[in-house]
């Protein structure tokens, strides 16, 4: 199944390349959007891995001594050379090609549901992390919500014939544990509704192509594709709710992380 999944990632970013920052790059949290909120909690020192790049949304908000982008697509990572990020890595987050302890921040936006299998992942993230390292991640969450949120979100799931879920759902529930497992320890955790304004048919196309539906029967997919047209015909606002996780490598200057 894992074997599986890893195969349908490989293709939809193939496929679709920048399609996630295409979206969030417009949701927005007052004047915020996502990967500015993550960026804020970038420290503006040492190595900065960006893991799980994509197209490198990140790389121009952080101040960092030393950039390095790692994705797993090719086709992600030419987007990120577009952009002028340096030091592109193509590899995989369970096994990744960097000493230990090299790293003063990791940062990861919008793909710790995805990155299988998770412990693995967090272990090979506390290795490269310096002591007093950091780690900032942001990943899709079911809350907060609005209540004018509900009929949009409960249309989609009955369009879809299921809700938009993740592999790693159920492990992100108890996120503190496993990172406790790893070796980090989490010091943040806030969650904030982002929304994503459909303005027209594109939009609302472009929406329902930057999401993970593996083997979604193509009855569904119309069905979905019409119930956002639809409500693209009214403006709505789309409720995107993330999760932000700061957690540290104990050391010396555990305590100093600063708290959102």
């Amino acid at each position: 199944m894992e074997r599986r999944w890893n195969d349908y990632l490989d293709e939809f970013h193939l496929r679709r390349p920048g399609i996630t920052e295409r979206l969030l790059a417009r949701a927005r949290h007052g004047e915020t959007n996502p990967y500015h909120w993550l960026a804020e909690a970038v420290p503006r020192d040492g190595t900065v891995l960006d893991l799980a790049c994509g197209s490198a949304p990140i790389y121009d908000l952080v101040d960092a001594g030393l950039y390095i982008g790692l994705d797993s697509s090719s086709a992600e990572l030419a987007l990120a050379a577009q952009r002028g990020a340096p030091h592109l890595v193509q590899g995989s987050a369970t096994a990744l090609p960097f000493p230990d302890g090299s790293v003063r921040t990791v940062a990861c936006s919008m793909a710790l549901q995805i990155l299988r299998p998770l412990p693995q992942v967090l272990d090979e993230i506390s290795r490269v992390l310096a002591p007093d390292g950091r780690l900032a991640v942001t990943f899709p969450c079911a809350s907060p919500l609005l209540a004018r949120d509900y009929p949009l979100v409960a249309g989609l799931a009955l369009s879809l014939g299921r809700r938009v879920g993740y592999p790693n759902d159920e492990g992100l529930r108890h996120l503190g544990e496993l990172l406790a497992s790893a070796g980090l320890s989490a010091v943040d955790d806030v969650a904030r509704r982002f929304a994503f304004r459909l303005d027209d048919a594109v939009e609302a196309d472009a929406l329902f192509s930057s999401l993970y539906l593996p083997e979604l029967p193509e009855r569904r997919a119309r069905a979905a594709r019409a119930w956002l047209r639809l409500a693209a015909k009214f403006h709505a606002a789309v409720p995107i709710p993330i999760r932000r996780v700061l957690a540290v490598k104990p050391g010396r200057a555990a305590g100093e992380v600063r708290r959102s």
